[in-house]
């Protein structure tokens, strides 16, 4: 499924090898061709299903998985784990890292009526709404086969259960909090329910990634309260990591523009990201404005004058670079817990967890 160009590569071959071994799980439980192997694993007593149903079950994800990504959360959580000299443990719950990640941009898209995803259509487009629908689904829960297979004690399976449980929850309320906002052209949250809705959102999965690290690090040696204390800690400053590459990510599609999507096509879906609600809270005027660019984008997509003029005014407002800092300081801030992180596990993880968070601002 996967080749090396597809993926962002890192230049460091000591990532670029974890890299690969995380590429490797992913094309185990998420194949290009799914026999009847991978349906005995999956459907367990489910007697056969056939090669061509199986296929159009999971062809959403496969595609979007395929076009590439960062992997930098399944990448932090085996980092992380490395660490606290557990080596490769966490490496088998990589797919339950990536593939929910994949999962919410398949959904995202057709909530956003986006049409374009890391350079191609959106799934939703090619696939059709119900089959993308389905597919995004089925990519939330697919792997929870790794969590079956993963050679653990029960107890443990039985815990990363519940933390996969308690994450996706988180997950989709921040989606719930961003819907209501880009559907509401009159709302105005503040920065700290964006920072909140940031958190449930983008923040889940790398909280999600820490807490794993931790879990399967640190797995039958130290008491279970120690696991809690320093999964907690390393799981509010991931979730500082993925608010902080949220906040990034956003200027980005209102600047440079982001590979694969279009300028300013977070205008069209109304959305509100922080520096629209920095120049709302900090402009008088900006609400009118605001809301006649928004129309007008909504209306008659990322071509029109409008969305130009809406970033030339967030950018005279000083907004933009404004939130790009606070962006970049909850990075470093988070990459300055990782760089501390207690015990005597791999050197060269530590090294490579603490200089992490450059790779991905």
């Amino acid at each position: 499924m996967q080749t090396k160009d597809m993926v962002v590569s890192f230049q460091d071959h000591r990532y670029s090898s974890r890299i690969q071994k995380i590429e490797e799980r992913i094309n185990a439980v998420l194949p290009e061709n799914p026999g009847a192997d991978w349906a005995d694993r999956v459907f367990p007593g489910q007697g056969r299903v056939s090669p061509a149903l199986a296929s159009s079950l999971i062809a959403p994800g496969l595609d979007i998985v395929g076009r590439g990504g960062k992997r930098w959360r399944p990448l932090l959580m085996t980092l992380i784990c490395e660490a606290l000299d557990g080596g490769d443990a966490a490496l088998p719950l990589a797919p339950l890292v990536e593939l929910p990640h994949n999962a919410s941009l398949i959904h995202d898209d057709i909530e956003d009526n986006s049409d374009e995803r890391r350079g191609r259509p959106a799934a939703h487009l090619i696939y059709g709404t119900d089959t993308a629908i389905n597919g995004g689904c089925f990519l939330y829960f697919l792997p929870l086969v790794c969590i079956d297979e993963w050679d653990v004690p029960a107890e443990l399976k039985g815990r990363v259960y519940a933390i996969w449980g308690e994450h996706m929850r988180r997950l989709h309320l921040g989606q719930a909090m961003d819907i209501a906002w880009h559907r509401d052209f009159a709302s105005r949250p503040s920065p700290e329910e964006y920072a909140l809705m940031c958190r449930l959102k983008t923040g889940a999965l790398a909280r999600l990634a820490a807490v794993l690290g931790v879990y399967s690090g640190l797995a039958g040696r130290p008491a279970e309260g120690d696991a809690r204390s320093l999964a907690a800690a390393l799981g509010s400053a991931a979730e500082k990591l993925g608010v902080g590459f949220q906040i990034l990510d956003d200027v980005k599609n209102l600047t440079t523009g982001i590979p694969g999507k279009k300028r300013g096509d977070d205008i069209v879906e109304g959305k509100k990201s922080l520096p629209v609600l920095l120049y709302l809270n900090r402009c008088p005027e900006a609400g009118a404005l605001t809301a006649r660019c928004f129309a007008a984008a909504r209306a008659g997509g990322t071509g029109v004058p409008e969305v130009e003029e809406f970033i030339g005014a967030l950018g005279a407002a000083g907004v933009l670079e404004e939130a790009e800092k606070q962006g970049r300081a909850l990075i470093a801030e988070a990459g300055g817990i990782f760089s501390s992180l207690p015990g005597e596990g791999s050197a060269e993880a530590r090294l490579l967890l603490a200089g992490f968070t450059e790779l991905i601002g």
